[in-house]
């Protein structure tokens, strides 16, 4: 782990692997540090603190924190009710060197937890925990990505919030909106929760 100052307030943890990232945000989550917000994302953690805060001393606790097993996330999953219809889902099947309904199979029997949030309000990045997923990028993106569309990219999959520009690999599409400014809270994944992909007819 690397720590560097991110502004006056924050400390930028820097990690070899998600799994690290994992592990580490588990660590800090269940900690009595006393913190503004802990922040994970790919290969990093952003940890802010306040005003007050002693970034010297912050980097001390945080040095003492031992990561320990990352043990998923805790409580039932959030099912997500889906199709799979998606324009790439015949091409990024075999991209992944398997049949289109082998891909929808995984995907659905996937242990799916959210791993960190970006791109766009309510967009989670899922990571799996039993399938080992490599899929490539587009090499042409698309200039539009329809709201809801359930897509793969690198270990990653992902529902897209709100039409956008966007190089994932597209594979169907939720029939919930994972982020709705009318719901309490308005993003339904959040960092740490697990997901379960659900087949609609």
């Amino acid at each position: 782990m690397r720590i560097l100052p991110s502004g006056t307030r924050a400390l930028l943890l820097e990690f070899d692997s998600l799994e690290e990232v994992l592990r580490h945000y588990a660590a800090l989550r269940d900690s009595d540090l006393s913190v503004l917000d802990v922040v994970p994302a790919g290969r990093t953690i952003l940890v802010i603190g306040d005003r007050d805060t002693d970034l010297n001393s912050l980097a001390g606790q945080l040095r003492t924190i031992e990561p320990g097993e990352h043990r998923g996330p805790v409580g039932a999953p959030v099912e997500v009710p889906v199709r799979y219809d998606g324009a790439d889902l015949a091409e990024t099947a075999d991209l992944l060197g398997c049949s289109a309904q082998e891909l929808v199979r995984r995907h659905l029997e996937e242990q799916w937890t959210v791993a960190f949030c970006g791109f766009a309000p309510g967009f989670g990045y899922l990571a799996g925990s039993t399938f080992d997923w490599d899929t490539p990028r587009r090499e042409s993106p698309r200039t539009r990505v329809p709201a809801g569309s359930l897509a793969l990219a690198g270990e990653f999959t992902g529902v897209y919030p709100r039409e956008s520009p966007g190089g994932w690999q597209l594979i169907g599409h939720a029939l919930v909106d994972v982020f709705d400014l009318d719901r309490e809270p308005a993003a339904l994944l959040a960092p740490g929760t697990a997901v379960r992909f659900v087949e609609s007819s």
